[in-house]
């Protein structure tokens, strides 16, 4: 058996993955020896592909779509941003044999938006659309920097306020549906659902962006989603997708798992 340590993003589907090209780049960036593949794992298959893994050398794991709650469920301890989140994105197995699960979705983005995009998140006034499992990850982290105001708007109005609920408590936030959204203008306006990949533009009025708008897809593609186009056609200054956020994301797991942050600008350049 290979002594060389084992790493893996795990999903369904995952022969899109980046995350191998990504840990692989930081990896000869920061002189360190390791593996690291995509697996597709099967529906029902998440738990016993995980303790597969492990028992042939797996070191740590990435998690994406749609195993994030299953390794949220799986993972004997967790970081407070992940037990907030509701879903882990990050195993990293204990010489223990505990399992140690994170989120590192929201870091990711507060890295991109603060370092890459140079956007102050502090005082500024966010809105959030969308009220799925992607969100929920990226709101503590988005209150923690301080942000004047978080809204979330969401298609079922219920869905945000329920999210509003779980984390009023860590800062200012609130919610509504869609079209309960007024006149207000907003600093950073985040999409968080992933119809903008079919072409789908979230049904909210225009005024929420100004000349100082930053406009923000979680999502990324070889070109602008539609929801980027839209905000760039209606006066949004400024407008990124979430390549930067991947990258950012897979930074923060390389140092869960080697006690090491590898420097993204110049990788985030080659992937674009």
């Amino acid at each position: 058996m290979s002594e060389t340590p084992k790493y893996a993003v795990m999903g369904n589907p995952v022969s899109h993955s980046k995350s191998p090209l990504i840990h692989s780049l930081f990896a000869e960036q920061c002189g360190i020896v390791l593996e690291y593949r995509a697996i597709h794992v099967d529906e029902g298959r998440f738990e016993s592909a995980v303790r597969q893994f492990r028992a042939i050398g797996g070191k740590g794991l990435n998690i994406t779509v749609p195993f994030k709650m299953a390794a949220w469920r799986l993972s004997d301890r967790r970081s407070t941003r992940a037990e907030l989140a509701g879903a882990v994105n990050t195993l990293k197995f204990l010489d223990s044999g505990k399992i140690y699960g994170e989120n590192t979705d929201g870091a990711g983005l507060i890295q991109d938006i603060v370092v890459n995009l140079g956007r102050s998140v502090k005082e500024s006034s966010v809105l959030v659309i969308g009220a799925g499992g992607a969100v929920r990850g990226l709101l503590g982290p988005l209150l923690e920097a301080g942000p004047a105001i978080v809204h979330i708007a969401n298609r079922t109005a219920a869905k945000a306020l329920e999210l509003s609920a779980v984390f009023s408590g860590f800062g200012p936030c609130t919610a509504s549906g869609l079209n309960e959204i007024g006149s207000a203008s907003y600093d950073i306006v985040i999409n968080g659902t992933a119809a903008s990949l079919q072409g789908d533009v979230p049904d909210l009025p225009t005024s929420i962006f100004t000349e100082d708008t930053l406009a923000y897809d979680l999502m990324y593609a070889s070109k602008a989603t539609a929801f980027l186009v839209w905000a760039d056609e209606n006066g949004a200054a400024q407008c990124s997708d979430g390549l930067g956020m991947l990258v950012e994301q897979a930074a923060e797991s390389f140092q869960i798992w080697h006690g090491i942050r590898p420097q993204t600008a110049g990788i985030i350049r080659q992937l674009r």
